[in-house]
């Protein structure tokens, strides 16, 4: 399983735009992205506009190839664009991706505290 987290930028005079389109997400994008094997899917946005990404895939390529195919995809992406600045090309393929540095549950198992954690 994959972590990946995207960042992007909202415009800031379309921030309520922005959240008012994501409430809710048309019914067959939510279907297109579980289809494409995206998971525990989240977007956080702040005051300023920034906007941070997270989802989980077993094959993040696979996923962004299904999501690039998908009319639907296309149709949503093209209405989102104009939302974002500094970006080039369709939001959900020319997001950057952040590296991922710290997973907690990947370093408990030799820390020596997970005993200590889970008795918790």
């Amino acid at each position: 399983m994959m972590r990946v987290c995207v960042k992007l930028q909202v415009r800031p005079e379309l921030l309520e735009e922005y959240r008012e389109r994501h409430a809710p997400v048309w019914p067959e994008m939510l279907a297109e992205i579980a289809a494409a094997g995206r998971r525990n899917y989240s977007l956080f946005l702040a005051p300023d506009g920034e906007l941070i990404g997270y989802y989980e895939t077993d094959d993040d390529d696979a996923a962004q190839a299904y999501l690039a195919a998908s009319p639907i995809a296309a149709r949503w992406e093209a209405e989102m664009a104009r939302f974002f600045v500094g970006l080039d090309g369709r939001p959900d393929q020319a997001a950057p991706t952040l590296p991922e540095v710290f997973h907690l549950e990947d370093q408990l198992p030799t820390s020596g505290l997970q005993n200590e954690s889970s008795a918790s």
